[in-house]
């Protein structure tokens, strides 16, 4: 009972404290302050983040990469359905890649931004440096092919561009059989690229390399006679040689290899192989 009676005591003098008649006046007040500034900071929300976002981009022209990778990582690790996450994570794995040479932290960029944003329009830029990245910085070919067939699936362009990468991913890796198809491929769907003369000794180039030397030197002969003066041509009749020589034909290989004498352009290597075929035909005189 007297328990009761304190607790009813002590509640009537707070009641007149005038520090509580004061929460009483200020309370709402604070409330509603406090629901003004939460308000204010949602309605700007979109603003600030935009001023983020130009803030990245004007440091990575003045060279500060670490203040725009950290200003990008705010925006889409934080606001990640902000209008302008996607593009902040695919310039996040751009930077790393093109400025920073952070590949692997440019390939999580990549990776994540196809995961969670599959329907962007950044994904397809992003499979592109993740294609280059893994065929001329981390020498995964396999993993280059998988994405350069995605880019061409998907028709992305330039797609005669990305069909020779795929073919070249291949012939890295020495399955020359598949390297030719995809080049063969690529005359097919786009025949007047600007990569067909290369393409074509690509072609000669891997049936030579599977051992169909006949099939090389029909290759070599047709692009000599298509474009004989430019860099592939004069390379094709080099080739040529080549594969004469290992039909044993010397004699032919021998006369190939003068005429490109004054064209060729690196002289020490078409010297030392006519110097090997000369040394060859002498070799087989005195057999005889």
């Amino acid at each position: 009972m007297k328990k009761k009676l304190l607790r009813e005591e002590l509640q009537r003098r707070r009641r007149k404290s005038p520090y509580y008649r004061l929460l009483l006046v200020l309370g709402p007040v604070f409330l509603l302050l406090l629901v003004a500034v939460i308000w204010y900071w949602q309605a700007t929300l979109d603003e600030r983040l935009h001023a983020a976002f130009n803030r990245a981009e004007a440091q990575i022209l003045s060279g500060d990469y670490a203040t725009s990778l950290e200003l990008y990582e705010e925006i889409y690790v934080g606001h990640p359905d902000f209008v302008l996450a996607p593009r902040a994570l695919f310039r996040a794995g751009e930077v790393n890649n093109l400025f920073v040479k952070s590949y692997h932290d440019a390939l999580y960029a990549f990776h994540l931004l196809e995961k969670e944003y599959a329907e962007s329009e950044y994904v397809l830029p992003a499979l592109e440096q993740e294609a280059e990245i893994y065929k001329n910085q981390l020498n995964d070919y396999s993993r280059a092919v998988a994405i350069y067939q995605r880019l061409v699936d998907r028709g992305r362009e330039p797609g005669d561009r990305f069909q020779y990468e795929l073919a070249d991913c291949y012939f890295r890796l020495n399955n020359f059989e598949q390297a030719r198809i995809e080049y063969e491929n690529m005359l097919k769907s786009w025949p007047q690229s600007e990569l067909v003369t290369e393409v074509r000794y690509r072609i000669g180039m891997a049936y030579a390399l599977e051992g169909g030397m006949k099939e090389a030197e029909a290759v070599f002969r047709d692009l000599v006679k298509i474009a004989p003066d430019t860099p592939f041509g004069v390379e094709a009749r080099f080739g040529l040689a080549s594969v004469l020589e290992e039909q044993e034909r010397l004699r032919e290989a021998l006369k190939e290899l003068q005429s490109l004498e004054g064209v060729y352009p690196n002289t020490e290597i078409l010297q030392r192989k006519i110097s090997q075929v000369e040394e060859r035909i002498k070799k087989k005189k005195r057999a005889i």
